[in-house]
């Protein structure tokens, strides 16, 4: 129970950071979609080139996956692409997060992204809703587009693992409820793997943090990939 509040008193202030400090929906912005020799066209008909790797991993977030702030490097795709390599596995990362994403957006663009691929992914790790919980978007809405989501990813036969993020207490416990609850439910429901909290590990230690107070230090990625990473592993033996 103690540490249940511990973590709720993190993310809280972790989120509370985030409103004050969070990019508008006006300047969302992108990184580029791949890392290393990866590169996407501007213009024709847009295929991002995609260096072949026995595996093909999406990263499919917001902020927190796009390495907002960092080295392009030092990101959560590029950090778990080594990490996944040091574990034997040959296998690329593309990173499709993009800074500011709401689970409607990311639902809007997924099929772009997909099928700007030059091939099809062997998983898809989807981190969205964090800044769906920031502007007080409905649960519903939430859960809605995510379920669409995973459902898009397995009509096209591309495994999925989800990252969840939990709801301050200080929105009241009904509305906590019925969003804490969307990520394990989706999971059961599809039958994909889970990882709880993404920031696990790094809330609560403002070290970790860039100084807008926002998003990870390079230190702060490398905590989250090193707790992810064997999961993902797992996964990936099917």
């Amino acid at each position: 129970m103690l540490k249940n509040l511990v973590l709720y008193g993190f993310t809280l202030a972790f989120l509370q950071l985030l409103i004050a400090c969070g990019p508008a929906p006006e300047a969302a912005q992108a990184v580029p979609e791949d890392v290393e020799t990866a590169s996407t066209e501007v213009g024709g008909d847009q295929k991002a080139e995609v260096k072949e790797a026995e595996i093909l991993i999406v990263a499919f977030g917001d902020s927190l996956y796009a390495g907002y702030g960092l080295d392009q490097k030092e990101g959560f795709a590029p950090e778990l692409q080594a990490a996944l390599k040091a574990a034997g596995k040959d296998v690329r990362v593309h990173n499709a997060g993009v800074s500011g994403d709401t689970t409607a957006a990311g639902l809007r663009r997924m099929d772009f992204v997909l099928d700007s691929l030059s091939r099809k992914p062997d998983l898809v790790i989807l981190g969205l809703g964090g800044n769906d919980l920031l502007r007080g978007l409905k649960p519903a809405d939430t859960r809605a587009n995510l379920d669409a989501m995973v459902k898009k990813l397995q009509d096209r036969g591309i495994s999925v693992m989800l990252t969840g993020m939990l709801a301050p207490p200080n929105l009241g416990a009904k509305f906590s409820d019925e969003f804490n609850i969307i990520y394990p439910a989706l999971a059961r429901k599809y039958d994909v793997a889970l990882y709880p909290f993404f920031m696990d590990g790094v809330v609560g230690n403002p070290s970790l943090f860039l100084p807008d107070g926002l998003h990870p230090t390079a230190e702060g990625i490398d905590i989250i990939v090193g707790k992810i990473a064997p999961q993902v592993v797992e996964v990936l033996k099917g």
